[in-house]
C-alpha cells in the first residue's frame, strides 16, 4: 500500500515561511510526478506546484516567485518551500503522487492526508 507522510504545516504570520515535506512510504520505481495541491474553504482544490520526472516544475501563478518545489528522488520525498506567505495561502495542502505503469502505461494517483497551513494577517 502506498502512503504519503506529510509534515511541516502550521500557523505563521504573513511574510513568514514554512517548508512542507512528503515522503513515500517505501521505494517506488514507477513515480512519474510529485506535487502539491491545496484547497481553501469553499474553493476547489487547485494545483500549487508539480514536478514531473525530468521536467521543469510547474507553479500556480499565485505562488510563482514565492514557492519552490524540490524532489529528492533517492528518498522519494518532495518538498514545498513557502516564503513570503500571505493570508490567501491559507488552505489544506495535499501531497500528490503520480505513478505510471511501465507495462500498461496506466496512471495512478495517491494523496496525502492533508496538512493545514494557516497564515495570519
Amino acid at each position: 500500500q502506498v502512503q504519503l507522510a506529510e509534515s511541516g504545516g502550521g500557523f505563521v504570520q504573513a511574510g513568514g515561511s514554512l517548508r512542507l515535506s512528503c515522503a513515500v512510504s517505501r521505494t517506488i520505481f514507477s513515480i512519474s510526478s510529485m506535487g502539491w495541491y491545496r484547497q481553501a474553504p469553499g474553493k476547489q482544490r487547485e494545483l500549487v506546484a508539480a514536478m514531473p520526472n525530468g521536467e521543469s516544475p510547474n507553479y500556480a501563478d499565485s505562488v510563482k516567485g514565492r514557492f519552490t518545489i524540490t524532489r529528492d528522488n533517492a528518498k522519494n520525498t518532495v518538498y514545498l518551500q513557502m516564503n513570503s506567505l500571505k493570508p490567501e495561502d491559507t488552505a489544506v495542502y495535499y501531497c500528490n503522487l503520480e505513478t505510471t505503469s511501465s507495462r500498461t502505461k496506466s496512471k495512478d494517483y495517491y494523496w496525502g492526508q492533508g496538512t493545514q497551513v494557516t497564515v495570519s494577517a
